[in-house]
């Protein structure tokens, strides 16, 4: 199946995206980006495991985060179901690595696959008819990169070496961005282990079997990623 990718779409936050979502059953990947607002609706769209989680959140600004990103996925979930956003129930896949329900979340009932990851002010969604994961990284400092890029795979590990200085915190975090939606699609999360699978440091993403992998441009001085899977 051929991966088709919508436009970058923007949402408001605290906003109803619009009625016209873009359709998922033909193996398009639908990718909304919202910059994190006050939403001072959200807190009444979230079940009592999401108001347990924000409200045990110290800083205010994470707290403002969590509910622009957790209302705004409730609202385009609600919309691609045909449901009211706070009847959106969710639910835990088994995780691939153990079998616990810690695997990737899940919207109970099925109907579509989604992913959330945000940085920053930045909240990035997406979905599909199969398994998806996306993530978006601000660069990092030089001393973060240098650091964890000697996790990485062997191949991304001796790329990163060669690469002058100047253009290493944007190589990594493009790689960063790859491998993590790769295994928040995966359900593994970063206890896949972060040196298993290459996904290189080029412009290109490099073929993971049984994935279809795809850099997106989000915003400057930020690297985003959607990992969608083919089976």
């Amino acid at each position: 199946m051929a991966m088709k990718i919508t436009p970058l779409r923007v949402l408001r936050s605290g906003a109803v995206p619009e009625s016209a979502v873009p359709p998922l059953a033909d193996g398009t990947v639908a990718l909304w980006l919202m910059r994190a607002a006050q939403d001072d609706d959200a807190h009444r769209l979230l079940d009592a495991e999401e108001r347990r989680r924000w409200k045990a959140l110290v800083r205010e600004d994470d707290r403002t985060r969590y509910l622009a990103a957790h209302g705004g996925l409730r609202r385009l979930l609600g919309r691609y179901l045909g449901i009211r956003a706070h009847e959106v129930a969710f639910v835990r896949e088994a995780c691939p690595c153990c079998g616990g329900p810690h695997g990737r979340p899940a919207v109970r009932g099925g109907g579509v696959h989604f992913s959330l990851s945000h940085s920053r002010d930045l909240v990035f969604f997406g979905f599909a008819s199969t398994p998806v994961g996306v993530d978006i990284e601000a660069y990092p400092q030089a001393e973060v990169s240098d650091s964890v890029a000697e996790d990485l795979h062997p191949l991304e590990r001796g790329e990163f070496a060669l690469l002058p200085p100047e253009t290493r915190s944007a190589a990594f975090t493009r790689c960063w961005a790859r491998k993590e939606a790769y295994l928040k699609g995966t359900g593994e999360g970063l206890a896949g282990g972060l040196g298993r699978t290459y996904v290189g440091m080029g412009p290109e993403p490099a073929a993971v079997p049984g994935w279809s992998l795809t850099d997106v441009g989000a915003a400057p001085g930020f690297a985003a990623a959607v990992a969608v899977s083919q089976q």
